[in-house]
């Protein structure tokens, strides 16, 4: 017999197996001896008070053997099918539009302007320490997109876009941790995911995909409503290659996309998006203030049994939400510059979340009359306001990767930091008066929202933390827009806006049920 229970139980029980039988067994009304087994199918934590509790989901088997449902994905071999697709650019959105091909019958063929995951690490290593932009390959382009090296957290909101769960089986299937199927807020880590972008690399190309990195997609040409070729540049050189169907994946930072289509007068629409900072505090901090921990020795007792500490914060300010985005426990800021002139920040945690610092981007909401001063530019106003607070940074910053920082209790009172805390950032931090570098559009409403962040975690507020400029990559501030229901653009008859850059995505499980998306519609 199966039976699915729900329990709240003490961070303990909830590690202990002995102790979570016992509590099931209470539950049930069984003997600790009885013969039945648990399998956790949920699980969240509960923090909202001193007593922190983790709430579970759970299949009882009684009297019978525990089931582990084996996760089976079926691709065909679609290497002599005359159904192709061409998709542009290889992030989730298009890894997963090329792996529903397979389970089509359709033929992808992946244009990835960047490396492969294993050769990025020089380029990333690059900025880092030589603080070297390669405009190709970086913590933005290449195989597995932006996720790769910035994260892996698969947490959406995305429910009625498509199947959460088929996305998660997926990962589990080339690789990841069955856990991701049972957490609230499911990660990988950076130091996982670049093996598991490998595995559905080589899912792609042994059922017959082709996969073509260093290879920039710079012109299409068009006849009627139709593209019929791209061109590519490669090593090889500029190649024309024909096309039947076009997905385009290629993420939130290819502003050269953008600027090829505006070119060509295909219609793209202005898009409301977030830019801010990067807030780092120690980890033991925010476990302190999470945990409801009076002293660092409750915090190591507390963390014996819990994860690093995460937040959630939001504050309207004048109208204007400013909100923490993409927040990172144990986590490291990185460099995600796609252009030598420009600094950009994004945070990523490895899968243990170990590290001694919490980063989170905390950004001010903005709208379409924000981008009034670029107004000349159309579509692409909140590109170029986008690309004038970057360059800020890397002026401020020194013109070199080193970004620009204050303390975080210093720039709400608008005083100039004499020293820095250590930080994550590799490249080096600079002190600035970071009101200078995000203008009075951004500055003042970051100011009075880090104070009501304050309030509402107590000791948040403080020079312990630093703010790291600046985090503009939240989203992107232009949309490729695309029929409601065939998804293919309104010009454009075979060209499929899809992810992040197109703007339908934000985040990798949101972008990858995109690419889903995009593909079942080339049957139609």
């Amino acid at each position: 017999m199966q039976t699915k229970i729900q329990l709240k139980v003490s961070p303990q029980k909830a590690l202990n197996e002995q102790l979570l039988k016992a509590e099931v067994a209470r539950e049930l009304g069984l003997n600790t001896s009885s013969n039945f087994s648990i399998k956790i199918i949920k699980r969240s934590i509960d923090a909202r008070s001193k007593k922190i509790e983790i709430n579970l989901t759970a299949l009882v088997f009684i009297d019978e053997d525990l089931v582990d449902e084996k996760i089976e994905v079926h691709y065909l071999n679609v290497s002599a099918s005359k159904k192709t697709c061409h998709i542009i650019g290889s992030g989730p959105a298009g890894l997963f539009a090329a792996l529903r091909c397979l389970e089509l019958g359709i033929k992808p063929i992946i244009i990835e302007r960047g490396k492969n995951v294993k050769d990025r690490r020089r380029d990333l290593a690059a900025i880092n320490k030589n603080h070297i932009v390669n405009p190709n390959s970086n913590y933005c382009f290449g195989e597995g997109g932006a996720g790769t090296y910035s994260d892996g957290k698969l947490y959406t909101r995305s429910n009625k876009r498509g199947d959460i769960e088929k996305i998660l089986k997926t990962f589990v299937f080339h690789g990841a941790s069955s856990e991701i199927l049972i957490d609230a807020h499911p990660h990988i880590g950076t130091n996982k995911l670049p093996q598991l972008i490998e595995k559905i690399r080589e899912t792609i190309l042994k059922h017959g995909g082709e996969i073509y990195f260093n290879s920039k997609l710079i012109d299409f040409k068009i006849q009627k409503n139709y593209i019929s070729s791209i061109i590519v540049l490669s090593e090889k050189g500029e190649q024309e290659l024909p096309v039947n169907n076009v997905i385009l994946a290629t993420g939130h930072s290819a502003r050269d996309i953008y600027e090829l289509l505006f070119s060509k007068n295909i219609l793209l629409e202005a898009k409301p998006f977030a830019l801010g900072v990067r807030v780092e505090h120690p980890q033991e901090l925010i476990d302190k203030i999470q945990y409801h921990c009076g002293n660092a020795e409750e915090v190591i007792s507390k963390r014996n049994f819990l994860p690093a500490a995460s937040y959630s914060l939001v504050q309207q300010i004048n109208k204007r939400g400013v909100y923490s985005f993409c927040m990172c426990p144990g986590g490291i800021i990185a460099p995600c510059a796609t252009n030598q002139e420009e600094v950009v920040t994004n945070g990523w945690s490895p899968s243990k979340r170990n590290n001694p610092y919490a980063n989170s981007g905390i950004v001010v909401g903005l709208e379409l009359a924000d981008f009034d001063a670029f107004k000349k530019h159309g579509a692409l106003a909140g590109l170029e306001f986008q690309k004038k607070l970057e360059k800020n940074a890397w002026l401020f910053g020194g013109q070199t990767q080193t970004a620009p920082a204050q303390r975080l209790l210093d720039f709400t009172t608008g005083k100039f930091s004499a020293s820095l805390p250590n930080c994550s950032y590799q490249p080096g931090l600079k002190s600035t008066d970071m009101q200078q570098v995000l203008g009075p559009l951004i500055g003042p409403a970051l100011k009075e929202g880090f104070k009501a962040f304050g309030s509402k975690m107590r000791g948040y507020l403080t020079n312990e933390a630093v703010i790291v400029g600046v985090e503009s990559r939240t989203s992107t501030p232009v949309r490729i827009p695309r029929d409601n229901d065939s998804l293919h653009h309104p010009q454009l008859l075979n060209l499929f806006p899809c992810g992040e850059g197109a703007g339908y995505a934000g985040g990798i499980v949101s972008a990858a049920m995109d690419g889903e998306r995009c593909a079942n519609t080339l049957l139609i």
